[in-house]
């Protein structure tokens, strides 16, 4: 069925599609919405209803069975980037900005209310996991106070208040999101890095304190996300030697146990950024959904 997305920086190549899909854990894919313009980073909602997405800077939804997107009005905000999470029961988005800041909006749309804080010196928010009874944001921060781009890990009161810092590295970290249980927050670093850009899978307790790595393999491994059984990992790798998160890469979907064992491929296909930037495990915690970039040619 044809929708008209607004477009807004990145788009596709000549004969390049966006798929949103569902997969199951076995790895059998089903299509629920092809695209022309690039969208990003679904959600599920905790109810099972609902796949919410953004393209061109707006936020989406649509059925998990597929039908026609529909605009979850943010009056005020058309700059929404693909980093964005839903509160456990449902009511609220949480989003990110490209104006650095970090706003919550009724899951059925309406007026945005910024949570973010005010900063000295460069600190552009980056939204990636909220904890198990909706109280807490954990996000990257890209900070810049002495000229040196840093991007670390911090959390923040759901309704607003002081920054936590997690993380103080000058080694880029990413992705940080709670486990169901609270008790840890998984995300991607390079840390043990001998090498630009090879990123690995971590854990730390929430007050940054117990940091541990979970993968060890030669691929560039980013955006863990743990079931809501709290059994498993599924996560993005991408080719030995890529930089960053860039999108257009034969990349990997990867599951694990929580302490990084038991390590199997999902599915591969062509895609990277905005493939699964934020948590998009069904409730089930039988299937996940995700965006493709397959090529015509």
């Amino acid at each position: 069925m044809s929708f008209t997305f607004p477009r807004r920086g990145r788009t596709l190549c000549a004969g390049q599609k966006a798929v949103l899909e569902v997969i199951d854990l076995y790895g059998d894919r089903r299509t629920v919405f092809t695209a022309d313009e690039v969208i990003e980073a679904p959600n599920w909602s905790p109810d099972g209803q609902w796949l919410v997405f953004n393209a061109g800077g707006h936020l989406f939804r649509i059925s998990p069975e597929g039908g026609t997107p529909a605009h979850i009005p943010t009056p005020g905000l058309d700059d929404l980037n693909n980093d964005h999470v839903l509160a456990p029961d449902g009511s609220t988005i949480y989003v990110s900005s490209d104006d650095g800041h970090l706003y919550a909006v009724p899951f059925e749309g309406g007026e945005p209310r910024r949570i973010s804080n005010d900063h000295p010196t460069p600190h552009h928010y980056y939204l990636h996991g909220i904890s198990p009874e909706g109280e807490t944001l954990s996000y990257v921060a890209v900070e810049a106070p002495h000229g040196q781009r840093n991007v670390n890990v911090f959390t923040i009161p759901a309704a607003g208040g002081p920054d936590t810092r997690l993380t103080d590295l000058t080694v880029p970290n990413d992705g940080p999101e709670y486990s169901p249980d609270g008790r840890w927050i998984y995300f991607n670093s390079e840390l043990s890095a001998k090498k630009p850009g090879h990123a690995q899978i971590f854990r730390m307790q929430p007050d940054g304190t117990g940091i541990e790595q979970l993968t060890f393999d030669t691929r560039v491994n980013w955006f863990p996300h743990i079931s809501p059984d709290g059994r498993r990992v599924a996560y993005l790798s991408y080719p030995e030697d890529t930089i960053g998160h860039p999108p257009d890469k034969h990349v990997l979907l990867r599951l694990m146990t929580l302490n990084g064992t038991e390590q199997t491929d999902v599915a591969a296909f062509f895609g990277g950024q905005g493939t699964i930037n934020v948590n998009s495990w069904a409730p089930d915690s039988k299937r996940l959904a995700f965006v493709s970039y397959p090529l015509d040619h």
